[in-house]
């Protein structure tokens, strides 16, 4: 009986011809060769954190289970194995003094598959995690084995350079080839003073600006059918260290934000009239509250609740304008959001695809229970992020298509280009590239 793979939300599966859990680049490369040989098609999968289709495959699902672990490191760089999950990484790096500059809020994806997905967390100064990338290894489509870097200046190909190749694939969405290894910069670890308070919407509003340049990593959260948000503004501290005790940490990120949040959903999944109550009282129990740890214990949260998302990167300048629309849509609509809206920000990158390319950028995501979809409500928002010229995360749903993202990535058709060099059969090809690359 084949294996059958479900992503982490429930909403995306696939039962693959052939499943495999190579340890090595070279068990990577010949699984490949021998999927080529027999007109398979070959995916790699991470930890099942994406929302779309991005991993599934008819042909050969490549689990990430044994290609893990610390590889190499050496002064401000640290090489892991592709499959490493962020957790097992952060903890590794913790034991050597060390720390990546930046992070998401979900450090359960595997490396590979959060940097081929765009995933992001938010700063000021430091970008999402491609960003922070400074050298890969990658199994291409015909079964070579190739390493780039930020400074490479090889030919890879005819007509294909190192250092073209490395900003495609840095967020490459497993089309160009199968990522075994992953170079971080890394920097000593250090600490971040945490202050979580609440504010209106309106306030915000009136004061993006500065609570963008204020502070290294502003996130907050806006609760629907209300004025009321949770803002997030961690900063570097020099300490000392004053993290929750055990009694707080779970009674914060894991009675509060999970399980009390999960009954809350479900009361609202079986009664939604009652959401914006729910909501409004969430709001007024809301308090302010302030911590200082390790970096990567604050960057992380824990998200046991079941959700779907879609999320989408804008012009940082349109952020305000698109939050208030936002707020004017569901205000005049007769849906019931129980999950709140969260916006990041991030620099400028270099990475082809990444969300963040060309433009500083805010990002703002929606979330719905899952057991409650309201595709209505995504659609809605994501006309409006589209006028602004926004990007969905590779990730997370949308329904945006080749021709539109043509229009929004100024490198999308070198991307293409490269793809049809590096793989002209397809090979790791699947439905979902088909409608978002062509």
């Amino acid at each position: 009986m084949r294996d059958t793979f479900r992503n982490w939300a429930g909403n995306q599966s696939a039962t693959p011809t052939e499943t495999a859990a190579p340890a090595s680049a070279e068990e990577v490369a010949r699984a490949v060769r021998e999927a080529a040989e027999a007109g398979r098609r070959v995916r790699m999968a991470g930890s099942g954190h994406s929302f779309t289709g991005i991993a599934l495959t008819d042909g050969l699902l490549l689990r990430p289970d044994a290609l893990t672990g610390i590889r190499a490191s050496g002064d401000g760089w640290v090489t892991a194995a592709a499959g490493t999950p962020l957790h097992v990484l952060n903890e590794e790096l913790d034991r050597m003094g060390l720390a990546l500059g930046n992070m998401g809020d979900i450090s359960a994806q595997t490396l590979a598959g959060a940097i081929q997905t765009g995933t992001h967390g938010t700063g000021r100064d430091i970008g999402g995690l491609a960003d922070q990338v400074i050298g890969l290894e990658m199994v291409l489509a015909d079964g070579e084995i190739v390493t780039v870097s930020a400074g490479g200046t090889r030919k890879i190909r005819d007509g294909i350079g190192e250092r073209d190749l490395f900003d495609a694939a840095r967020v490459g969405l497993g089309a160009l080839g199968v990522v075994t290894a992953v170079t971080f910069r890394v920097e000593p670890s250090f600490l971040l003073h945490s202050v979580r308070r609440p504010m209106s919407l309106t306030g915000i509003l009136d004061t993006l600006g500065a609570l963008t340049s204020d502070n290294e990593h502003l996130d907050f959260f806006w609760l629907p059918h209300t004025d009321t948000c949770l803002t997030k503004c961690n900063n570097r501290s020099p300490g000392p260290a004053a993290p929750p005790s055990a009694f707080r940490h779970w009674l914060d990120n894991r009675f509060l934000e999970n399980t009390l949040f999960g009954a809350l959903c479900g009361i609202g999944g079986r009664f939604p009239g009652v959401i914006p109550r729910i909501n409004a009282l969430s709001a007024a129990a809301l308090s302010a509250s302030a911590r200082t740890d390790t970096s990567y214990k604050v960057f992380a949260t824990v998200r046991d609740v079941r959700f779907l998302e879609m999320e989408y990167a804008i012009p940082r300048e349109h952020l305000g304008e698109a939050l208030s629309r936002t707020r004017d849509l569901i205000e005049r609509s007769d849906w019931r959001i129980t999950f709140p809206i969260e916006v990041r920000v991030a620099p400028s990158s270099d990475a082809w695809l990444s969300t963040a390319y060309g433009r500083r950028t805010a990002y703002i995501a929606c979330h719905v229970y899952r057991p409650t979809p309201n595709p209505a409500y995504f659609e809605a928002v994501e006309e409006i992020m589209t006028e602004f010229g926004g990007r969905p995360h590779w990730g997370k749903i949308h329904t945006r298509d080749a021709a539109y993202l043509a229009t929004v990535y100024p490198r999308f058709a070198a991307f293409q280009t490269l793809r049809d060099r590096l793989d002209p059969e397809r090979v790791f090809a699947n439905d979902h590239l088909d409608t978002v690359l062509g």
